[in-house]
C-alpha cells in the first residue's frame, strides 16, 4: 500500500502523489495556505493526477493573486506539471454584478438590434445579388438549369397549392359580396357590389393573399429542406465537388415560384369572382347573366392584369427570403425551427411592405 503523502512547515510536499493517494494530497495542499514555496524535493511518485491536483493548487493561487513558486521538481516531473497546466481550461475571470436597468442598458440594446439588422440585410442583399447572378448565368447558359428539379418544385409549391388558394378566393368572394351588399342595400346601390368584388379581387387581394399563402407554405419548407441539408453538411459536400448550391437548389425554387404564383393568382382571382357571384345571386338576387354583364362593363381587364403583374415579384421575395434563411441554419434542430419561422415571418411581412409600395406607384401613375 502507498504511504501516504503529507507537507511540511516549510512547504514540502512529500511521498507518492498520485491518484491512489490523491485525497491526501489534496488534504496536504489545503493545509499549506498562503505559503509562497511548494518543493517538490521529496515527491517519490507524481503521476497525472497529481500533476493536476499541483496545476490546480497553482492556478487557484494565481487567480487569487498570490504567486507560488514551484521547487525541487525534477525534470519528469516539470515536463508533466508543464503539459498537464497546459491541459487545463482557462479560468474563469468573474464577472461584475450588474445592477438592473443600468442606465444605457436599453440604448446598447437598441444598438445591438440596429447592428444585427444591418448586418443582416446586408447579407440578404448579398444573396440576392448572388441569385441574379446565376438567373443571368442561366440565361446564357440554358443547360446550367436543372429541368427535373424545376419541375418537381413547380409541382411541390405550385399544383399542390391550387386546392387552398382556390378554396381561399372562394371565401374571400363570399365575404366581400356578403359585407358590401349589407352596406350598399342602404343606399339602394345594390348593383355595384359587382364592382365591389372584382376591382377588390382582381386588383388586390386575390394576388396578395395568394401570395401570403405561397409564403406561409413554400418559404417555410424552401428553409426546412436546405435546412436539413445544411445540417447534414451535404451543402459543404457540394462546395468541396465544385457545385454551386445557388444552382443546384436556390434557382430551381425560385423559379418555380416565378413561373407559377401568377396562375396561383388567375386561379384565386376566378374563384373570388365565383364565390361573389354566387353570394350575390343568394343575397341580392343578381343573377349570374346580370353579375356577367356587370363585370364585363364595369371592369376591365387592366385591374387583372396590374394584380398579376405584382405576382413575379412577391414570387421573388418569397424564394429569396426561404432559401436564404436555410442557409442561415446552423448544426442543430434549435437553429432550424428558429430560422423556418424567421422566414415565414419575413416573407409575409415583406410582401405586404412591397404590396403597400406598389398601390403608391400605381396611384402616383394613374395606373
Amino acid at each position: 500500500m502507498a504511504s501516504e503523502s503529507a507537507i511540511d512547515a516549510a512547504g514540502r510536499l512529500s511521498g507518492p502523489v498520485t491518484l491512489a493517494t490523491l485525497a491526501d494530497s489534496r488534504t496536504a495542499l489545503n493545509t499549506l495556505g498562503s505559503a509562497a514555496r511548494l518543493d517538490l524535493s521529496h515527491v517519490t511518485e507524481l503521476d497525472t493526477a497529481g500533476a493536476w491536483l499541483i496545476a490546480r493548487h497553482l492556478a487557484r493561487a494565481q487567480a487569487e493573486g498570490r504567486s507560488v513558486s514551484l521547487d525541487g521538481a525534477s525534470a519528469a516531473q516539470t515536463l508533466l506539471l508543464q503539459k498537464v497546466t497546459e491541459a487545463l481550461p482557462p479560468a474563469r475571470r468573474p464577472t461584475k454584478r450588474r445592477v438592473h436597468h443600468d442606465a444605457g442598458d436599453d440604448l446598447e440594446r437598441f444598438g445591438a438590434g440596429i447592428s444585427a439588422y444591418g448586418a443582416s440585410l446586408g447579407a440578404s442583399i448579398g444573396f440576392f445579388g448572388q441569385v441574379i447572378a446565376a438567373m443571368g448565368r442561366v440565361v446564357i447558359h440554358p443547360s446550367r438549369l436543372r429541368g427535373t428539379a424545376l419541375v418537381h418544385h413547380m409541382h411541390q409549391a405550385g399544383l399542390n397549392a391550387v386546392p387552398i388558394v382556390a378554396l381561399m378566393g372562394f371565401l374571400i368572394g363570399i365575404v366581400l359580396a356578403f359585407q358590401g351588399a349589407t352596406q350598399l342595400q342602404q343606399f339602394g346601390a345594390e348593383v355595384f357590389v359587382v364592382d365591389l368584388i372584382a376591382i377588390s379581387i382582381l386588383r388586390e387581394l386575390g394576388i396578395l393573399l395568394t401570395a401570403i399563402i405561397v409564403a406561409g407554405r413554400s418559404a417555410s419548407a424552401f428553409t426546412a429542406a436546405i435546412g436539413s441539408m445544411k445540417m447534414r453538411e451535404e451543402i459543404d459536400a457540394m462546395r468541396v465537388l465544385g457545385l454551386d448550391p445557388i444552382d443546384l437548389l436556390v434557382l430551381p425554387r425560385i423559379l418555380a415560384l416565378i413561373f407559377l404564383l401568377p396562375v396561383l393568382g388567375f386561379i384565386a382571382n376566378m374563384a373570388g369572382l365565383l364565390g361573389g357571384g354566387l353570394m350575390a345571386w343568394v343575397e341580392l338576387g343578381i343573377s349570374p347573366g346580370m353579375f356577367r354583364t356587370q363585370l364585363l362593363a364595369s371592369t376591365d381587364v387592366s385591374h387583372a392584369l396590374v394584380g398579376l403583374s405584382k405576382a413575379p415579384v412577391f414570387a421573388l421575395i418569397i424564394g429569396i427570403v426561404g432559401c436564404h434563411q436555410g442557409l442561415q441554419v446552423r448544426g442543430n434542430t434549435e437553429s432550424l425551427g428558429n430560422q423556418t419561422s424567421k422566414s415565414v415571418v419575413i416573407a409575409i411581412f415583406m410582401v405586404i411592405v412591397v404590396d403597400a409600395l406598389f398601390s403608391v406607384f400605381f396611384a402616383i401613375w394613374g395606373v
